[in-house]
């Protein structure tokens, strides 16, 4: 989630509608500057065998791998007295609200440095971990722990969150404090682009939380689900999360997502280092200086990029376009979700081959098949009898194609098809990450779940 940790100076006021949309218009980029920005949290355990979550202040603790991290020239972000982030070459690195340890990866060309990046990363949070005792563990949802026993960081935004999540869902405070997720961003050149990309991608997420799917555990025994992190989401807050049918419909562009976005409730206003509580208020009253919390305020543009970040559809749209359908996972599945992504998206060809295989699809197709995902993964049953198996291995293709005909090259002559390859073995066999944890759960593991921290840590 966004960090903030002081106001943002001259930023300027909001005078009109235009100033709302012009944050999706200043996105707009050439095809040559289009960039990969990727986004991958962990859980953060004792190694000593409790595989306790380490709270903020403990000896050791979160806050202990923050500082062990500016060993790498990693430079910390304060909100008040207390590190709540660090700021670098390669991104930023942020806190989830239990501690979840977050890589918002930097702006990057192609998906060999995309994965340069998440290996260096990787590297340098295991090396600091294993001096405190402290690992990572590529999951989608925490498989063990009550939110009782975890531990909640200083974040004043969270704080605001926590209070407000049991009021709207019954599964929010799953969402901020036992998931985990791989998260892709990707650029548009026009509106137009962008309608086209967000259609296709927002249409396709379930496939990719198919693939995906990696959370089938919650206390310690199986939950029913291959993707629980997915069905979370589906009882978080109705006003700010779902499959957007509006999206779908003719006329969608920066206006019809201005207009989904000022129907969204406020979280909060930051102001003076510290964040107002303004959940449940109307941004549309801040517009007008009649804020209860900030009479006679009206918002600046930093204002409007925050309430941005507060919506949680599968895909957002800021100043570029987020895929948010992923569990989180191992390695290979990091530098894998960016490909699928980029692979469609990003070579007009493949854009116009995804959208040939969704533009037929129903608002009813999209909502059943985002309800069915989170339990049958792969065996989903598309539009026309057709599996979710069937589905993937022509969207790979699909995707495929259009890294191939990127053809951006590594070092050693490769271009960018091989970080498809675990999405192909899994398409292959038909058995998503979740299934072969639940294999070895009644197999190898003999009812065992704490030998999931040997098996799924980075």
């Amino acid at each position: 989630m966004t960090t903030r940790s002081a106001d943002t100076g001259p930023d300027p006021l909001i005078e009109g509608r235009d100033d709302l949309i012009g944050v999706f218009v200043k996105g707009e980029k050439p095809k040559d500057r289009w960039r990969i920005g990727t986004e991958h949290e962990k859980f953060v355990y004792w190694t000593d065998g409790s595989h306790r979550a380490p709270s903020y202040e403990e000896k050791g603790g979160i806050h202990a791998l923050l500082i062990g991290m500016t060993k790498f020239g990693w430079e910390p972000v304060y909100e008040g007295e207390n590190i709540i982030a660090l700021s670098g070459p390669d991104g930023a690195i942020s806190l989830e609200p239990a501690g979840q340890f977050e890589l918002s990866g930097a702006p990057l060309d192609n998906l060999h440095e995309t994965c340069a990046e998440t290996g260096r990363h990787l590297a340098q949070v295991k090396e600091i971990g294993d001096k405190l005792g402290i690992g990572f563990l590529g999951l989608g949802f925490w498989p063990d722990k009550t939110r009782a026993e975890l531990p909640i960081m200083p974040k004043g935004r969270y704080e605001i969150m926590l209070r407000h999540m049991p009021r709207v869902g019954s599964l929010g405070l799953d969402m901020m404090l036992r998931t985990c997720t791989i998260q892709t961003n990707l650029d548009y050149s026009s509106e137009a682009d962008m309608v086209k990309k967000f259609r296709v991608s927002l249409a396709l997420q379930p496939l990719a939380t198919a693939l995906f799917a990696n959370s089938p555990f919650t206390e310690g025994k199986p939950n029913g689900y291959l993707s629980y992190r997915s069905h979370i989401w589906t009882d978080t807050d109705p006003h700010r999360t779902g499959m957007l049918p509006f999206v779908f419909e003719d006329g969608f562009g920066y206006e019809r997502y201005t207009d989904y976005m000022l129907n969204v409730p406020m979280y909060f206003a930051f102001r003076n280092g510290g964040y107002v509580d303004a959940s449940g208020l109307d941004f549309r009253d801040f517009l007008a200086g009649k804020l209860p919390v900030l009479p006679g305020e009206t918002p600046r543009v930093a204002d409007w990029v925050d309430h941005l970040s507060t919506a949680f559809p599968e895909v957002r749209l800021k100043s570029y376009l987020e895929m948010r359908g992923a569990d989180g996972g191992p390695w290979n599945k990091i530098c894998a979700l960016p490909a699928f992504w980029v692979g469609l998206l990003y070579d007009d060809q493949a854009l116009d081959a995804a959208w040939d295989e969704i533009k037929h699809w129903t608002i009813e197709d999209h909502n059943r098949i985002r309800e069915q995902v989170p339990r049958l993964g792969l065996a989903t049953q598309g539009p026309r009898g057709r599996n979710f198996q069937e589905l993937g291995k022509r969207i790979l293709d699909i995707a495929h194609a259009g890294l191939a005909a990127r053809n951006r090259l590594n070092a050693a002559g490769d271009n960018e098809t091989g970080f498809l390859d675990p999405l192909r073995e899994i398409v292959a066999s038909g058995k998503v990450p979740a299934q072969r944890l639940l294999d070895l759960y009644e197999g190898e593991w003999a009812g065992d779940l704490s030998r999931i921290y040997a098996d799924m840590s980075f």
